[in-house]
């Protein structure tokens, strides 16, 4: 039986994509050359941009060796990446922008899907698609724009960690890298329970930014009047060590992590090795958990609030920054950045 031919962008050209695609944006928002989005006085305007590129990023199984990735979780993991960016800022959410280019053999209906899991993501922390572009392109490429706004004495930066600060995350870690793998290799795992293969799968496809962290992390520091209105830290997207290697660059400063306060997910526990979990933890990424720096007492009342939340080392006088075995069964171990992913390298 011969099946119907999918609809195609070509098809369609431009004009009917858009007109399809501005289902997905609020009434009266788009139309225009460009977005109006409303800052309160008071507020300073956050904006980032991330890049995704099929291929790189994921797949949409053209034309690559990599597992085929379904349209709609693209479009939950480029939003979850953009509002995760904000949350590491201490900001709230008020749009994105979504710029698509688009290869002209490329089925409507993965972009309408990459849209619904886009806009699934962004309705869960009251966000919307103010807008975009698109164009033809022989790779299909994703670029996202998002805008927050944050109170002045709430920003949240990479530069300000001070020896002595503790370093508190705010989940677990390897759990990505872990359903990445399972994606990749579906003969692995066999000891997992379904749950917990689901569970690993889903960390990596939907992730969670977690900008409900913030709330919490404000209302410590306002019943603590003792406490500077000083926190570090940025997302581990890139990965643990990255992120707090990142910090530690920024602010001119050293860290010491302690290895058996890493939280790792306890479904790796039996299926890989505790060294390569360790190894997914601090450089498999795409966890978007995020990595603060602050004094000792206020993290241990912020640990106290967040559940699942861990304080696992230290900033320390110097440069480098040092895994340590409290145990003393591992020597200590230098991490670097040119361990985890890097573009171009």
């Amino acid at each position: 039986m011969n099946l119907p031919r999918p609809l195609l962008i070509r098809d369609v050209g431009e004009q009917g994509l858009l007109a399809r695609l501005q289902r997905f944006c609020p009434p009266g928002m788009i139309g225009d050359d460009a977005a109006l989005l409303a800052v309160v006085p008071g507020l300073l305007l956050v904006v980032t941009e991330d890049v995704l590129v099929d291929g790189v990023h994921f797949s949409v199984g053209l034309a690559s060796p990599i597992v085929t990735t379904v349209a709609a979780d693209v479009g939950w993991r480029a939003a979850a990446a953009n509002l995760s960016d904000l949350a590491a800022m201490g900001a709230s959410p008020l749009g994105i922008t979504v710029g698509l280019g688009l290869p002209g053999e490329l089925p409507v209906a993965w972009v309408e899907e990459f849209y619904a899991g886009l806009t699934e993501c962004l309705n869960q922390y009251g966000t919307v698609v103010a807008g975009g572009d698109i164009c033809r392109s022989p790779v299909l490429t994703v670029a996202i724009a998002a805008f927050g706004q944050v109170p002045p004495n709430r920003v949240i930066r990479r530069s300000t960690a001070q020896p002595g600060d503790a370093i508190l995350v705010t989940g677990s870690h390897g759990a990505s890298r872990a359903g990445l793998e399972l994606l990749l290799h579906p003969e692995q795992g066999t000891a997992l329970t379904p749950g917990d293969r689901t569970s690993l799968i889903r960390a990596h496809q939907r992730p969670n930014p977690r900008l409900d962290v913030i709330p919490a992390l404000w209302t410590t520091q306002l019943s603590d009047q003792s406490a500077k209105a000083r926190i570090t830290g940025m997302d581990s997207s890139d990965g643990l060590a990255d992120a707090v290697l990142q910090i530690c660059r920024a602010s001119g400063v050293g860290a010491t992590l302690e290895r058996q306060r890493l939280p790792l997910p306890p479904a790796l526990t039996g299926w890989i090795s505790p060294a390569q979990a360790i190894d997914w933890a601090l450089y498999g990424g795409e966890d978007f958990e995020l990595v603060l720096c602050l004094p000792s007492e206020l993290a241990q009342q912020v640990q106290r609030r967040l559940p699942g939340a861990a304080i696992v080392g230290s900033i320390t006088h110097g440069s480098e920054v040092i895994l340590i075995d409290s145990a003393g069964t591992d020597e200590p171990t230098r991490l670097s950045l040119e361990q985890g992913f890097q573009h171009f390298t």
